[in-house]
C-alpha cells in the first residue's frame, strides 16, 4: 500500500486544503454534516462506509478543527459530530463540487438531488469567482503570485 504524503507544509493553499479534506470519505462526511447528519451511525448508514474508516476520518476531521463532538442533542450518553466555524466555511466548496458534478457528470434528464434555497424553495444560484470590484472572472483572468 502506498503511504500518503502530507501536503501540510506546502506553500500552496490548495495543497494544504487537500491535505485536510482531500479524500472522498472526508468530503462526503462533511456533505452529510451539512445535510444534518450528526451521529456515527447516521454517517455509516448513509455512506455505507466501514466503522474503521469512518472512525479514522471523523477523528481526523475533529483533530483538524472541521468537526467537533458535543453532547447528544437527545440527552443520551452519545456524542454528536457538528461542523465548526472552520467546517461551515467549506460550504462553498461543497456547493462548487455539486455544481461541477451537475454540469459534467449527469446525462440530460438523469435524476439527481438538488440544492435549493430553504426559504424560497428555488434553486441556488451558480457560484462565481469575482474580482475585488465585483466583476465576474474566468480562470484565464487570474494568476497565482508569491
Amino acid at each position: 500500500m502506498v503511504k500518503r504524503v502530507s501536503l501540510w507544509n506546502a506553500g500552496c493553499p490548495v495543497a494544504r486544503a487537500l491535505d485536510a479534506i482531500g479524500d472522498w470519505w472526508s468530503l462526503l462526511i462533511i456533505r452529510d454534516a451539512f445535510d444534518g447528519k450528526r451521529r456515527f451511525g447516521e454517517f455509516q448508514t448513509g455512506l455505507g462506509i466501514s466503522k474503521g474508516v469512518l472512525s479514522t476520518r471523523l477523528r481526523d476531521l475533529v483533530k483538524r478543527g472541521i468537526l467537533e463532538t458535543v453532547p447528544a442533542s437527545d440527552g443520551t450518553a452519545y456524542r454528536d459530530y457538528v461542523l465548526t466555524d472552520k467546517g461551515r466555511g467549506l460550504f462553498p466548496v461543497i456547493v462548487a463540487l455539486r455544481q461541477w458534478g451537475e454540469d459534467h457528470l449527469f446525462a440530460d434528464g438523469e435524476v439527481r438531488s438538488s440544492l435549493v434555497d430553504r426559504e424560497k424553495r428555488a434553486p441556488v444560484a451558480r457560484l462565481e469567482v469575482r474580482s475585488a470590484d465585483n466583476r465576474p472572472l474566468i480562470w484565464s483572468e487570474t494568476e497565482v503570485t508569491g
